[in-house]
């Protein structure tokens, strides 16, 4: 939840080699490590029950002034590794015998502790571009498709004309749109994403009708890596 007041969700990573993302902000109103999913179907472990795991939120008690939020990524092929970290580095740098103080709270929730009144993100599935039905997929693409529910969207018909607001820092994106799922208030957006080489992209996206936000804004670092596992 940046200084600002925009609400941002990134799914995480299990990356070939450590990630570092950071987000830079002025006097953050909160950041965490959530889980959303809260469906023992998509676990299946009635041993740690994973599903019933809290999240953390990081509430500043007074202005941190400039700096950054910083997400590290380790790989892991072992379910218990602590391999995902967050936290905060101002910009001014941290020299000897210099002196930092800061106050804040940690909230151990089921949930973000103040959910904005935006739709949000549910769902983030990843799989291979172009279009169903082709039997050679091309090489060097894949499909993203997020979900969004909840807040104005569950004021919406399917023929409101939801626009999806989409931003790459590389590669070459098309076959975006965003559908009403039928028989729900689920809206669903898709684009394809075409990577020649192997560097990440950031991408950010969210829906919009008219010149109002409907969702929080969905950021995802895509690793071209993946790709490879769908072919």
């Amino acid at each position: 939840w940046t200084g600002a007041g925009e609400r941002m969700w990134r799914p995480l990573n299990n990356p070939l080699g450590v990630q570092v993302s950071s987000f830079f902000d002025n006097n953050p109103k909160g950041f965490g490590l959530l889980q959303r999913d809260r469906n023992f179907e998509n676990y299946q472990d009635d041993l740690v029950f994973y599903e019933r795991r809290p999240s953390l939120w990081v509430e500043p008690l007074e202005p941190w002034g400039e700096g950054a939020v910083q997400l590290v990524e380790i790989p892991t092929t072992f379910e218990a590794d602590d391999n995902i970290v967050a936290y905060w580095t101002p910009r001014a740098p941290v020299q000897a015998g210099s002196t930092w103080t800061f106050k804040y709270r940690l909230h151990w929730v089921a949930n973000e502790p103040w959910p904005s009144n935006l739709g949000r993100v549910i769902a983030t599935r990843l799989g291979r571009g172009g279009n169903p039905g082709m039997r050679v997929p091309p090489p060097n693409k894949s499909k993203i498709v997020i979900d969004f529910a909840g807040g104005p969207l569950d004021q919406l018909d399917s023929k409101a004309p939801v626009q999806l607001v989409l931003n790459a820092s590389g590669g070459k994106i098309d076959e975006n749109f965003v559908i009403q799922v039928v028989g729900t208030k689920r809206w669903r957006a898709f684009f394809d994403i075409e990577v020649e080489n192997r560097n990440p992209v950031d991408i950010r996206v969210y829906l919009r009708l008219g010149d109002q936000a409907l969702t929080e804004t969905w950021i995802y670092q895509y690793i071209p890596y993946y790709r490879n596992l769908l072919n």
